[in-house]
């Protein structure tokens, strides 16, 4: 699927498709303004325990490690997105034509910025991932905030986004926040004329008793003006490294999208592996999962809410947590050097130097996690 269907209807920020830039090199970061171009990767060390990187570390299962491993020996043709493509479709309940497959979610986010360049007053709400935003300003747009409020549980108001806004980003479950926003919510953002962006990186790691699947999620809405949803496919089967995610929206918006993508952006690997993760087992083992993450979740909050000083932001949803810590700064620091690496939340808009993001771990590791942080804040 590359360019525009014939006769497809004009959307927001219809200019002629322009070819990508190969690299994008991060702007240098004005004073006082957070650093986008900074990830939890970043974080990590030789010899740290890593509660910073909210990817899963677990032994990968046959079923998907097996068509991985054989894909490589067909590595000499170029790649057919078709039968992925036909998988994550059957998955989300949708077409093939809405789903356009990716390396992983952040080249969604650069596709957008290119594809999109003739929106008039692009909106990212604020605090979430800072890629969608360093994607926008790389592509030369003046992005517009909406920064939501940690007294309030960083609840989201649709009435706080500009009538106007013709092309509006927000997570769900949000990151770093972890609050999972209502889908009815997100569902009233939608509108002619503007393109939604909802990023579901995280959805596969929700539960909500009484709900077989992602509560919340809108992965399967077809009746929503202007829906794009993003997808990742790298936290919880631990694939980061093969880089495979996809979008899910209208044919003539994923049209506009692919034209500017280049060709054979996904690799035979990743292909064989969003192909294996569509499949109803993958998706059953994903549920089982994403319950024990939830437990292994609030196992992590009541040893946090019973520190001094620590307050929990909201209720978190996803695989990591959001705290405020007066002094966090010089915490993480300290946590550095005996042997834990946490995210500092200072790069996202919207937090400040005294907010962290701890990832959710098995319990053994919360304990022992807590207990070298409890030991930091009674010195």
């Amino acid at each position: 699927m590359r360019g525009q269907p014939s006769g497809a209807p004009a959307r927001a920020g219809d200019e002629p498709a322009r070819a990508p830039t190969p690299d994008r090199v991060p702007a240098p970061t004005p004073a006082g303004e957070p650093d986008l171009a900074h990830h939890g990767d970043a974080e990590v060390g030789d010899g740290l325990v890593d509660l910073a990187v909210n990817v899963r570390r677990a032994p990968m299962p046959p079923w998907l490690a097996e068509p991985i491993a054989a894909s490589l020996t067909d590595l000499a043709r170029y790649p057919d997105p078709a039968p992925a493509r036909a998988a994550v479709a059957a998955r989300h309940r949708r077409a093939p034509d809405e789903v356009l497959l990716t390396a992983g979610a952040a080249e969604g986010f650069v596709l957008l910025a290119q594809a999109l360049r003739g929106v008039r007053r692009p909106v990212v709400v604020h605090p979430q991932f800072t890629e969608p935003e360093a994607a926008l300003r790389a592509a030369g747009h003046r992005v517009e905030r909406v920064l939501l409020d940690a007294g309030d549980d960083f609840h989201l108001d649709p009435a706080r986004v500009p009538a106007d806004a013709d092309l509006v980003m927000v997570g769900n479950p949000t990151n770093p926040t972890s609050v999972l926003h209502p889908a009815r919510t997100l569902a009233a953002l939608a509108r002619p004329g503007r393109v939604l962006v909802v990023d579901e990186a995280f959805a596969d790691t929700t539960v909500s008793p009484g709900h077989p699947g992602e509560p919340e999620s809108l992965a399967a809405r077809r009746d929503l003006p202007g829906l794009l949803v993003v997808r990742s496919l790298t936290k919880t089967w631990g694939l980061a490294g093969l880089r495979i995610g996809y979008l899910l929206g209208a044919p003539e918006l994923l049209a506009r999208l692919a034209a500017v993508q280049p060709l054979w952006a996904v690799s035979t690997p990743a292909l064989a592996a969003a192909a294996a993760c569509a499949t109803p087992a993958a998706v059953e083992a994903e549920r089982a999962i994403a319950a024990r993450l939830a437990a292994d979740r609030e196992h992590l909050v009541a040893r946090l809410a019973a520190l001094p000083g620590v307050r929990v932001a909201g209720r978190p949803a996803s695989a990591f947590v959001l705290i405020h810590l007066p002094g966090a700064a010089i915490v993480r620091a300290g946590l550095r050097e005996r042997g834990w690496a946490v995210r500092r939340g200072d790069t996202f808009p919207g937090l400040g130097p005294d907010w962290l993001r701890v990832a959710v771990r098995d319990p053994a590791t919360t304990d022992e996690f807590i207990r070298v942080l409890g030991e930091m804040l009674e010195a």
